[in-house]
This record gives C-alpha cells, structure tokens and sequence, in this order.
C-alpha cells in the first residue's frame, strides 16, 4: 500500500446540512464541533449538551445529523488501511474506547482549550497534505492522527472515571454488559436477558434504555454486528464459517441479518474495509 495514498485519509469543513440523510461510509470518523451536538449512529439518538463535542464512528455506520444545519464542523476520515487501530491499540488505546463499543457513548465533551489544541493538530495535518510531494508526508500523518488518538483517548479516559462510578452503583447494568457478552450467541431474545434480573420485558426495556440509550433488543443486535464486523475484518474466516460460529442457521441468513442492519452483504463489507493487517 502506498504510504501517502491521499485517498485513505482525508481532513475536510462540512456543516451539520451535509449529514442530513443517513450517511455511512468505509472510513473511520472523527467529527469535532462546538455547541450542542444532537445525532444518531446506528439509529440511535445521542444529544451532547458541552461546549464543544468530539464524535467517534467506524466504517459502515450510520450516521444522521439532527441538529443545527449550519454548525461548523471539522471532519477526520481515514481508513484502516492508511492507519490499523488494531495495530496500534498499545500506543493509543481507542479501540473499544473511542470505536467499537456498544456501551459507550459515541462522543466525548471537551473544553476550549482541549478544543484548541486539537485545532492545532488538525491545522498541522492540513499543512502537511498541502505538501504531499515528500517522501515522509504519510508517516508524518500518521504520527499526527496517533496523536489525535491518544489525546482523545486520555479525555474519554477522564470521563469514565465519572461514568465507571455510576456504573458500578448500577449493578444490574453492569450484569447486563457481563451477560451479553457472554450469551450473545445464543441468546437473543429480550425476555432470556429480562428473566435473569427477575424483570418484565418491558421494565428491562425502560431500564436498558435509560442506562444505555438503547433498548435491548438494539443492543444485542449491535453486540452481534459488532462481532461479524471484527470477523470479516480480523480474521480471513469465510462468511459461510463466521455464520456458524455467530449461531445462524446458515449464510444466507446471516447475509440478510447483516445486511439489514449495516446497509450492505458480508462479503461487500469485507472488500470495501479490506482485512486488517493483525488477522490471523
């Protein structure tokens, strides 16, 4: 792969009416505003009341602005190609962190200054792409958007700290995460999960979703998605195995479960995201 191939990142200005219809693409994303942000990502409806917000999304979900049309954005794309978080997961820490968390919120409020600075950095970026005829213009990006990385994984950090201790003063919340993981692949039904915490379907609901932002049933469907996406990108498994191992009764099935909720077949995921260079 060619180290300063432009079109594996990009850094662009776009305002809130650029992402009026549902928006996805093969690119990671990394969105920084000021002012009240309210989105959805995977059709979920996410409202973020700070000064200035940073948002977080991996390739193929979907993303819809529902708030001011003319909000100024700053837009950071790049794909896994152009920069592995997998491979890089020790120097920055943001996968499961700031990309492919199914619990977490999608963003993180940051003050002026933080904002500021990583103005700096992105203003940095734009004068290195302006200068892309040197041999080292690609590791040079790619040093920069480590860094991007690192300094928003140290902000999410901080806020978890908060989001941690009401975690763990809500025990049952935290039950669901354990058992999700553990039982997501054969356990799919909203009433299995509601059983163990001695719930109704529809009081499990309404605590899910106050915790969350999610019912449960979007949160096992996201908890699966996000499984076959680390397949098709971690692993050279065919989609006929990875249907297998994710409880289908067989790929069809899976084609069209996946299709449904990420808007495209396995096999056009896996060509479009490519498979990453740590599979194995």
């Amino acid at each position: 792969m060619n180290e300063i191939d432009i079109s594996l990142f990009q850094l662009s200005r776009k305002k809130g009416a650029d992402f009026v219809v549902p928006y996805s693409s093969p690119q990671y994303h990394i969105i920084l505003f000021r002012g009240e942000a309210h989105f959805s990502l995977d059709f979920t409806e996410y409202v973020s009341t700070g000064d200035n917000t940073i948002l977080f999304f991996t390739p193929y979900q979907t993303f819809l602005w529902l708030g001011n049309k003319d909000a100024e954005m700053r837009v950071l794309t790049f794909h896994g190609d152009f920069y592995c978080i997998e491979y890089h997961k020790k120097e920055v820490a943001c996968n499961g962190l700031l990309f492919n968390n199914i619990y977490l919120y999608p963003h993180v409020s940051i003050s002026d200054d933080e904002y500021n600075e990583f103005l700096d950095v992105l203003g940095k970026m734009e004068k290195e792409i302006t200068n892309m005829n040197t041999v080292f213009s690609g590791s040079i990006l790619k040093a920069y958007l480590q860094l991007l990385l690192a300094l928003c994984s140290r902000e999410k950090t901080k806020q978890l700290e908060q989001i941690e201790t009401e975690i763990t003063l809500n025990k049952e919340m935290t039950d669901m995460q354990y058992l999700l993981d553990a039982y997501f692949l054969t356990e799919r039904s909203v009433s299995f999960y509601a059983s163990q915490f001695a719930l109704s379907p529809s009081a499990f609901t309404k605590k899910t979703r106050q915790f969350f932002g999610k019912t449960p049933t979007q949160l096992i469907q996201d908890r699966v998605i996000l499984e076959a996406k680390k397949m098709l990108h971690l692993t050279y498994k065919p989609v006929k195995e990875i249907a297998s191992i994710l409880n289908f009764d067989d790929e069809f099935y899976f084609s069209r479960y996946f299709k449904k909720n990420v808007g495209l077949s396995p096999l056009h995921y896996r060509e479009q995201v490519g498979i990453s260079i740590v599979a194995k």
